[in-house]
């Protein structure tokens, strides 16, 4: 839909947009189009859409795949979501927040896609929640802010400042993050204050092969204090004497004053069996 008509929309039910929700809906057919193409949706495809909105994407979603479980904590767009979709039998509609559903509604169906336009407060804990979860997405296609997008796919190169994060290790852990593309805040309505990115999340496996809890127990630590060097806070945050640490980095060929940001996703499961 364009701004006018969102607009004319929201009248009609005597609603605006809800900035505590996030809520900027997209006004460009194509940057909708961009996103199932990225998706790769087909017809044997069940996708969970969590943020449905007004339905532009849900719609579209509809139209390629087999199933559409489409998720909306605003109580109010529900009404206008009952009336958008009321034409597609393949889509479920759910009420609620995606973070506060109950245990069994969180494990979905098996081979399943994620595809959303999310609010970026949300974007952290809803990707965490898929991937931890012991039944994951096959692919997430997800909509963002530009700069956390570049954060998940930061990959440490020589010469290069470093950018990891504790949210790109939680991703990249699991799977294989990309940029599909840029989006510009014009495509939005209201227009938000920064720009987006469209990102994949491809190649998700479950980690048998770690102990999950004690993997990031050891990465936690090593990013407690993300301005210090790596030495001092898993010292710190492992109860391991420095020494012990500076042999273990040195043995890795790694700088004995490198931070946390500077390493990547198999220099910390090196840690992990070393701690």
């Amino acid at each position: 839909m364009t701004k006018t008509e969102i607009k004319n929309l929201l009248e009609e039910y005597n609603l605006r947009p809800n900035r505590r929700l996030g809520q900027s809906f997209l006004i460009e057919q194509n940057i909708v189009n961009k996103i199932i193409k990225t998706a790769e949706v087909s017809d044997k495809d069940i996708v969970i859409e969590v943020g449905a909105g007004l339905g532009n994407l849900t719609q579209e979603l509809a139209r390629k795949a087999k199933k559409v479980i489409a998720i909306e904590k605003d109580k109010q767009l529900i009404l206008i979501l009952r009336k958008n979709l009321s034409g597609f039998k393949n889509i479920d509609l759910i009420p609620g927040d995606i973070l506060k559903l109950p245990e069994p509604k969180k494990v979905f169906l098996k081979n399943y896609r994620v595809v959303a336009n999310i609010p970026y407060y949300l974007t952290s804990p809803l990707i965490r929640m898929f991937l931890e979860n012991k039944n994951q997405p096959r692919e997430m296609t997800l909509l963002v802010q530009k700069e956390v997008a570049k954060r998940i796919t930061a990959i440490p190169r020589r010469g290069a400042t470093p950018k990891m994060s504790l949210l790109a290790i939680s991703v990249q852990f699991y799977a294989q993050p990309k940029i599909a593309g840029y989006v510009a805040k014009d495509c939005f309505w209201p227009k938000p204050k920064v720009d987006s990115a469209i990102i994949k999340i491809a190649g998700i496996q479950p980690r048998k092969d770690v102990d999950i809890k004690k993997f990031f127990q050891v990465v936690k630590a090593g990013f407690s204090s993300p301005r210090k060097q790596l030495i001092n806070n898993l010292s710190a945050g492992l109860k391991k004497d420095k020494p012990e640490i500076k042999k273990a980095l040195r043995d890795m060929g790694l700088d004995e004053k490198i931070r946390a940001e500077a390493l990547k996703v198999e220099d910390w499961l090196k840690l992990y069996n070393l701690f």
